[in-house]
């Protein structure tokens, strides 16, 4: 019989916390009734096998949380009350952790708590634009409206995501595939001629290299075969640091394809923040200071953070962004527009659009390039490995006139 923890009231306004056995929640609420007593709270044990099985649980995926909070904002929008939608989507069984969080959330609604502290103290991963967009749409009464923008953004976000891996993918395996031939061929293929380095002590320079790098690779298979297993458990961890991979993106960034790509790829990603933060009215000094929190290269938050201050000053922000030059004309030109016409919501997700259509531009043109440098290097390791075997087969059978 599973066991649940509860926390209660009494007639006189005492709380009271414990554990107790029943078939069900219901069956456990109506115990607890039984004794003049009102659950607030009321969560089922999890058994000690279930959680050694944490390790093995499936991630949450994004895209897992776009689709519960769309299904939210739908349900909102369809004048579905705010505590019904969510505890409707705590019973269901997308994730785990959406299931748990959604339940905290309505546990705080029933307390009387707001939906943004209910949503800060779940544990459902969420961008910090979502809390804001939430907070903007509880102080204006426009909820449905605003987790509809924020459901936008994130779905913005993954596909940014998603085109990203996608366009990756071949060019990785293009360059895994061909660094395990590399080895292999100096593993098992070109060891099978280590002889030819004792049967002739005159190998050309490139031969005699070939050769002895294969004895050394065939004779220290496990030893590389570890330091390979520890060099992408280094890699992985490194990657899990935050310092690390801004320091990664701020060194790529200044590479001069990537470097636009990236640019691009921030301008857009911030653009659409702040299309969305307006959208909803938030405050135009918190929509900067939170779009520019999304911007990943350094220099380029930097430079938006000036903007952020320039603004503060009384600069408008179509000047600040041009005094900056953080944008192109047509960016310029469009905001400006959008200033003088009050529609720069609009016109912030017109130039998010625009970045965008020439972020995957330039990130096509950019791994065209990958593809084609990953298959050069490859041949040529492969065809120098290749010569030095057959100028060693060559040496030894020359036959002196």
């Amino acid at each position: 019989m599973p066991e649940y923890d509860y926390q209660a009231v009494d007639r006189s306004g005492q709380v009271f916390r414990g554990r107790l056995e029943s078939e069900s929640e219901a069956a456990a609420v109506r115990a607890l009734g039984a004794e003049g007593r009102t659950v607030i709270e009321l969560s089922e044990r999890q058994s000690a096998a279930a959680a050694g099985q944490g390790l093995f649980k499936r991630k949450l995926q994004g895209q897992e949380t776009v689709v519960a909070f769309n299904e939210l904002a739908t349900l909102l929008e369809s004048g579905v009350a705010l505590a019904d939608a969510v505890r409707a989507l705590g019973r269901g069984s997308r994730h785990p952790i959406l299931d748990a969080g959604f339940e905290s959330v309505s546990r705080e609604l029933l307390r009387g708590g707001s939906l943004l502290d209910a949503l800060r103290g779940s544990a459902i991963p969420l961008p910090e634009y979502v809390f804001q967009l939430v907070e903007a749409g509880e102080l204006s009464g426009q909820l449905p409206q605003s987790l509809r923008q924020a459901v936008g953004q994130m779905e913005y976000d993954q596909q940014i995501a998603s085109d990203i891996r996608g366009a990756l993918t071949y060019p990785a395996i293009l360059i895994v595939a061909g660094v395990a031939a590399v080895l292999m061929v100096f593993v098992f293929v070109v060891p099978q001629f280590a002889d030819l380095l004792e049967d002739n002590q005159n190998l050309p320079l490139l031969a005699e290299i070939v050769l002895r790098s294969g004895v050394w690779f065939g004779s220290n298979r496990l030893e590389l075969a570890g330091a390979l297993f520890a060099l992408v458990a280094i890699i992985t961890l490194l990657s899990r640091q935050a310092a690390v991979r801004q320091w990664a993106m701020d060194t790529l960034s200044v590479l001069p394809v990537l470097g636009e790509w990236f640019s691009e790829s921030d301008t857009a990603r911030w653009a659409a923040v702040m299309s969305a933060m307006l959208s909803t009215r938030v405050e135009l000094m918190d929509a900067l200071g939170l779009a520019s929190q999304g911007v990943r290269v350094s220099k380029r938050k930097a430079r938006l953070d000036q903007v952020t201050m320039d603004v503060r000053g009384g600069a408008s922000l179509s000047q600040a962004l041009e005094k900056r030059d953080a944008l192109t004309a047509t960016g310029y030109n469009l905001l400006r527009a959008g200033e003088q016409a009050g529609k720069m919501p609009q016109m912030l997700r017109a130039l998010a659009t625009l970045y965008q259509q020439n972020s995957t531009r330039r990130m096509k043109r950019t791994l065209s390039l990958i593809e084609p440098l990953a298959v050069v290097v490859i041949g040529v390791v492969l065809g120098t490995v290749m010569i030095g075997v057959v100028l060693a087969i060559t040496s030894v059978n020359e036959i002196p006139i």
